[in-house]
């Protein structure tokens, strides 16, 4: 652990892209598909009419089943090496060439998954479960295939789509990436910016000019905002065209899939139903209130002289002088020290991951803003973050870990065992970042508490109010884009209207941010649509977990990891009756909201004091 950002170490897995290593392990992976196929081939793996779950067939199963997760694990470990590269600098040619010529091997394996739901729909797959242990390891994954099937073309159909893919979603999610990436603002800084760049225009990364928006001094976060949009303004004709694209194909496949709309997919992807969705986001309106009186005591607070606050002040940082600055160290000492209060292993595998040098924290030109974890190779995880000194960057790091910690978590399982949704994907996550946040403001006082309670509320805003916008964003792209295209303006118009439809009051209606749609990555995958929900979902979820933690320790702790390593092995309503959990209820949301109402209550409560304080000085 060091004061400086770490990046991450891939040379633990090849010594480098051109290495004789690598080439042989990327020739492996890709002759492995070729031999998949021909096994698929020879197996006559597609739809059959009439299928039984004869002796042959059930040797026939085990045979492509054990084959396929073997290559899977291949290729995950290949497409992890060559998205360290291309995420951290997009501009590294080598790499996103040779990730390009993964994805056309890839692509084969994709139209094989189709074949395989189609096989699997057209036997008797209970049947099939009672006779193989095979099988019945990956029962909820036939079950699924056999449903997925339901929905699918024919296969000449799919083979063409999957095909297509390479020249159309993949490419404008590429599009996406590149651009965004590569993007650059300039920023005239404002003499109360103090330093070097005070009275300066500085051309800055698209990544670092938002991180400009936790900037202590108000006139920045201003001229970083409006920055900001003017940069995306510039990209917003290209970036229109993706979501155009990305959306228009989504919805032609859905349809012709036979789906009853674009939500059905993304809800079976997520092993949830219509109705636990209705519960969560019932619940989630009601709070809406709640979310609108913390954005307008954080406005009295700053002092800002208004009662909504302005779209760049929203992640200013509160608390003053008295607010703690965190530098990598700091935040991974105590990221570890906290995992250990909850358990060894968990402490474990955070000190592990700094060791074995999985985190790429530093933030630098051509590095794609956000952060993420990946799977690298069984239970090792590559960590992506762009670290700054702020409690969020801290709660950012054991999110991830979290992550991290799943994956250890799921490592024994086969690739279709882990297929873990991103509903259930934050569950490890979110129920970290909750660790931290309670030990965090539990040894604070004063403006360092307040500034810890702030992030934590401005995190759960995020969640639950924004995503919410996003929800309901993206739901009118698909019912406009069903129709036509979208222009800008229509894009930026639409996301204004979902802003001011959850955030209300909380924020100055004159100053929101019509170019959300451009900024976020998860709008420009085929495969992500409506990747907004499940982020709640887990939010919520990890809230409630945390809750039941604390009532019985001893308890929970028996069963978790348990829990972690079953998220590809049942729904999520499933899941949540092991902790008497039950998703479709409204109360169940509700209760774990009450957690973010009494956080918003003492946020009042400090803030008014806070304010007071300024206004007596």
């Amino acid at each position: 652990m060091t004061d400086s950002l770490p990046r991450w170490d891939m040379s633990r897995l090849f010594p480098s892209i051109e290495s004789d290593q690598f080439g042989a392990a990327f020739g492996s992976a890709t002759d492995a598909i070729a031999a998949l196929k021909a096994l698929y081939d020879r197996h006559d793996v597609r739809k059959r009419e009439g299928g039984a779950a004869d002796a042959k067939t059930v040797a026939a199963v085990e045979e492509v089943t054990r084959h396929t997760n073997e290559v899977s694990e291949q290729l995950r470990t290949i497409y992890a090496y060559l998205n360290s590269f291309v995420s951290t600098n997009s501009r590294d040619d080598g790499a996103q060439n040779k990730l390009s010529e993964l994805q056309g091997h890839a692509i084969e394996l994709r139209k094989l998954g189709t074949r395989y739901d189609a096989w699997i729909g057209s036997l008797d797959v209970e049947r099939l479960i009672e006779q193989s242990q095979v099988a019945k390891d990956h029962a909820f994954a036939l079950r699924k295939a056999a449903r997925s099937a339901r929905h699918l073309m024919s296969e000449p159909e799919e083979d063409l789509a999957a095909s297509l893919n390479l020249s159309s979603g993949t490419q404008w999610g590429k599009l996406h990436g590149n651009v965004s990436s590569q993007l650059t603002v300039a920023v005239t800084f404002p003499e109360s910016a103090g330093g070097e760049r005070a009275g300066k225009t500085v051309e800055l990364p698209m990544s670092a000019v938002r991180g400009l928006a936790h900037e202590p001094d108000r006139a920045t976060r201003k001229a970083a905002y409006e920055a900001e949009l003017k940069g995306w303004e510039r990209v917003g004709v290209p970036l229109a065209a993706a979501m155009n694209g990305i959306k228009g194909e989504v919805h032609t496949l859905n349809g012709r899939r036979g789906w009853s709309d674009d939500l059905e997919p993304m809800l079976f992807v997520n092993n949830i139903d219509r109705a636990t969705l209705d519960a969560m986001h019932e619940a989630c309106r009601e709070s809406f209130a709640d979310w609108r009186r913390y954005l307008q005591a954080k406005a009295t607070l700053l002092g800002i002289g208004q009662k909504s606050l302005p779209w760049y002040d929203m992640f200013a940082p509160v608390g003053g002088d008295g607010a703690r600055h965190w530098s990598f160290k700091e935040a991974a000492e105590f990221v570890v020290d906290q995992f250990g209060t909850y358990s060894g292993k968990m402490a474990d595998l955070a000190r592990r991951a700094l060791r074995e040098k999985w985190i790429d924290a530093e933030p630098r030109d051509g590095k794609r803003d956000g952060a993420f974890c990946m799977g690298v190779r069984k239970d090792e995880s590559g960590v992506f973050l762009n670290f700054e000194s702020s409690f969020y960057s801290v709660n950012t790091l054991a999110h991830e870990l979290g992550h991290a910690y799943h994956n250890t978590c799921l490592a024994q399982r086969t690739p279709m065992q882990r297929q873990t949704p991103m509903a259930l994907s934050e569950t490890a996550s979110i129920f970290c970042q909750a660790i931290i946040t309670n030990a965090a403001l539990a040894r604070a006082t004063g403006a360092e508490k307040l500034a810890i309670l702030e992030n934590t509320l401005q995190d759960g805003c995020q969640v639950v109010v924004d995503i919410h916008s996003r929800f309901l964003f993206e739901s009118r792209v698909f019912e406009r884009r069903a129709r036509r295209e979208l222009t800008v303006n229509e894009l930026n118009e639409l996301m204004l209207e979902a802003q001011r439809e959850t955030y209300g009051d909380g924020l100055d209606s004159g100053a929101l941010h019509q170019y959300m749609w451009a900024m976020k990555p998860h709008y420009y995958s085929t495969g992500l649509s409506f990747y907004n929900f499940p982020y709640t979902f887990g939010q919520l979820f990890g809230q409630g977990l945390y809750a039941r933690y604390r009532e019985d320790p001893e308890g929970f702790r028996t069963g978790y990891d348990d829990l972690l390593s079953s998220t590809g092995l049942h729904s999520a309503q499933e899941l949540g009756e092991r902790f008497g959990i039950d998703f479709s209820s409204v109360d169940f949301w509700r209760g774990s909201l009450d957690v973010n109402r009494e956080q918003i209550h003492e946020f009042e409560a400090l803030a008014g004091q806070g304010a007071a304080a300024g206004a007596a000085r």
